[in-house]
């Protein structure tokens, strides 16, 4: 147990030699991480919420607003449909995230605009068949 602090000693010196006294007997010399760089949590300025933020980056979640998510979706499904196997399949991406896309024009945005309209499902298929017809 730690011994009080004698009256009429500074606290910041009575703490100061507690801690000297401890690094002379070696108490802090196998500590884990030492020696080590900290991490770069640590060297952040304050966040109230970062417990939050670790364990949502931890389990992969999000924090995108919808409309930015569906920016990121929509770019990723016509990645999808130019490495697609079959025209059928170009059709249903696009079909499928057209109908995402729509839903969202027709309400008012949760975040910042949208700004993507529906893609032209024949314009789609015809940059495929382009694609397909280079390798």
């Amino acid at each position: 147990m730690t011994e009080r602090k004698p009256p009429g000693v500074d606290f910041e010196s009575w703490v100061d030699k507690q801690i000297r006294d401890a690094d002379a007997r070696g108490e802090f010399a196998q500590l884990p991480g030492a020696g080590k760089p900290l991490p770069s949590e640590v060297e952040s300025t304050y966040d109230e919420l970062w417990w939050v933020k670790r364990k949502m980056a931890r389990e992969g979640f999000s924090v995108l607003p919808p409309t930015l998510a569906l920016r990121k979706e929509a770019e990723d499904a016509l990645e999808a449909a130019a490495k697609a196997p079959s025209e059928r399949v170009v059709r249903r991406i696009v079909e499928e995230i057209n109908v995402k896309i729509r839903d969202v024009m027709f309400k008012p945005p949760p975040g910042p605009p949208l700004g993507l309209k529906p893609y032209d499902v024949e314009e789609v298929v015809r940059r495929w068949r382009e694609g397909r017809a280079e390798r």
